[in-house]
């Protein structure tokens, strides 16, 4: 007798319930239609199309950026007693063709390819003719020039709708805006079905965003709470990792550095370190992130401005997988913004596509300086409303308001009397009164704008121009290496048009760690704290006697729920969620040990 859906969430991934769209999103595949589905990291995607490829009578081919995601997607189907195999450059030949045959004959259902491997002539010809029911598309967005993560390879894809007519595709990605998603769906199915959007939100975060003034201090304030914790720090430059990462292994922090840089292998072996060990600090660049699928990653730190609004959400979104709290900060600065005005310049000849990623930068700046809720602003970006969150650092500590124009008129002055060619750092000379050889040789100590804002320090105005840049009142022209220039928006500022609404500079901090608790998100009770502890400890010894992620055995989720409820039999152990029977059959009895000695 044929399964359900539901019958096969539960009986082979142990749990009670779908999430919400999850229901639908599977009805879609299983009924043959194309998909193109957003959701938010986190969400449970990948059951969306591992259990269609249960219900459907032919087998299901999966597309996937990284092997590392590939192999933990298939070690955890085989953790609940799904049979699926990867084949990718990664693993010994004879294994490849080991793999090969097992799903040809039918005794797998699921194969995982990359798109390298799976739009190669050979291999086409060869899946023609096993008739796939469902080809899956992970991280859809990067076939889409419109989006900020295109890979060419992913834009070969487009012919699979045509070679496979009688497959579904599903295709599914975290981030894409409605011009990238409209074109995912063109180049895979044509325009020929579905787009579904569950929505952007993760309410579980918490964002915060801070001026950028001495990382190492503001680091190790935001890791206070968190030296038990595994987290990505996200730096620009391969340089700056390994700086961030030398600095952290000195301060007593577990700290593994991640770029584009170091050697194939070694960025293997650190990636495996990080997914299968407890307490990692992962430093990278963002050569590091794209289907990382490790649940207990309970924070993000951006040491940099990331590029333009979807990267940021991308990123932070690998924290909080599991659905339990976890902390996000951004740090950035001038020199950062500049940067990657830099960036978009270097870009390659397309002036439409710059235009987009300067706009792009722009709104990630107007959300760094704003002094509403966050989430609102983040979810605006997306065209998604929302109330005020409590759960960010504006809302928790608000920050005041002043009326700013007379230092705008005088910053604007200084900048329009020095003729617009000169960086952040000269004009706050000129504004401070300095006596430097610059200044002097171009005579700006004769300007009526020297010295008119001397009694600011030049952190003020370093964060005064921060503020006037994310607020569309200064551009930084790139091709005047940096120089600041009037937008028209000043220009109303100086005529009296418009006043500047000023985040006041002095309230600036450091984002806090400590945080009220947020209501319907799980917590552990201190007096299950050390079962959870030994429960940790078990999962990590069963994971590395597997050589697979600790996460693979069971997530953080389950075992705050068996630390809650302290099953005592097989069967009240089988009503946790997250455990179906080949994990209760497999790790039951080891875990109903460890809580009865609790």
């Amino acid at each position: 007798m044929t399964q359900t859906s539901a019958e096969i969430l539960r009986d082979v991934f142990g749990f009670d319930g779908f999430r919400a769209d999850q229901e639908a999103v599977i009805e879609l595949l299983s009924r043959g239609e194309n998909a193109l589905v957003v959701m938010p990291t986190g969400a449970g995607k990948s059951l969306c199309y591992q259990v269609p490829a249960l219900l459907l009578d032919r087998p299901t081919i999966v597309v996937s950026p990284l092997i590392a995601l590939m192999d933990n997607q298939v070690a955890g189907l085989h953790v609940n007693g799904v049979a699926a195999v990867a084949i990718h450059s990664g693993l010994p030949r004879d294994r490849q063709v080991d793999n090969w045959r097992a799903f040809a004959s039918g005794a797998c259902r699921l194969l995982y390819l990359s798109p390298e491997r799976l739009m190669t002539e050979r291999m086409l010809t060869a899946l023609e003719k096993l008739d796939p029911a469902l080809i899956v598309v992970d991280e859809a967005h990067c076939i889409s020039k419109w989006g900020t993560s295109f890979r060419p390879e992913y834009e070969q894809l487009s012919a699979l709708c045509e070679r496979f007519p009688h497959a579904a595709i599903g295709a599914f990605t975290a981030t894409a805006d409605d011009a990238t998603r409209k074109d995912i769906a063109q180049k895979l199915f044509r325009g020929n079905g579905r787009i579904l959007v569950q929505g952007f939100d993760r309410p579980n975060l918490t964002l915060a965003v801070a001026p950028k003034r001495n990382w190492k201090t503001q680091l190790m304030e935001f890791l206070a709470d968190k030296r038990d914790a595994s987290g990505i720090v996200y730096c620009l430059s391969r340089k700056f990792c390994e700086e961030v990462a030398d600095f952290l292994c000195q301060e007593g922090c577990t700290a593994i550095a991640y770029h584009a840089g170091q050697d194939a292998d070694v960025r293997a072996a650190n990636q495996n370190r990080f997914m299968s060990e407890d307490a990692v600090i992962m430093v990278a660049t963002i050569a590091f992130g794209m289907g990382i699928d490790k649940p207990d990653i309970r924070y993000v730190c951006h040491l940099n401005l990331p590029g333009n609004m979807e990267s940021y959400y991308q990123e932070i979104g690998r924290a909080g997988r599991d659905g339990l709290p976890a902390d996000t900060l951004l740090l950035y600065d001038l020199s950062d913004m500049r940067m990657r005005r830099q960036f978009i310049e270097q870009d390659g000849e397309d002036g439409v596509h710059k235009l987009r990623e300067h706009k792009r930068l722009d709104a990630l700046l107007a959300y760094c300086e704003a002094s509403g809720c966050r989430r609102t602003a983040l979810l605006s970006y997306f065209d998604e409303d929302a109330s005020a969150c409590g759960n960010c650092d504006n809302c928790l500590y608000p920050p005041e308001l002043e009326d700013g124009t007379a230092d705008a008129k005088a910053l604007f002055s200084a900048i329009s009397q020095t003729g617009q060619m000169f960086g952040g750092a000269h004009v706050i000379d000129v504004l401070r009164g300095a006596e430097t050889q610059k200044i002097t040789e171009r005579s700006h100590h004769t300007l009526d704008c020297y010295g008119a804002g001397k009694d600011h320090t030049k952190d003020y105005w370093n964060a005064f121009i921060r503020q006037a840049v994310a607020g569309n009142y200064l551009t930084i022209n790139i091709q005047k290496y940096g120089a600041l220039q009037l937008a028209p928006r000043a220009r109303q500022v100086v005529s009296g048009a418009e006043t500047f609404a000023l985040r006041r500079i002095e309230a600036l901090k450091p984002a806090r760690s400590q945080k009220p608790a947020r209501p319907g998100t799980p917590e552990v009770a201190d007096a299950d704290r050390d079962l959870l502890a030994a429960l940790k400890t078990l999962r990590l010894t069963l994971a590395q006697e597997r050589k697979v992620p600790a996460f693979v055995i069971l997530h953080d989720a389950t075992l705050n729920e068996i630390a809650h409820k302290r099953p005592a039999t097989l069967d009240q152990m089988a009503s946790i969620n997250g455990i179906g029977p080949r994990k209760l059959e497999q790790f039951g009895q080891p875990f109903l040990e460890v809580v009865a000695s609790h």
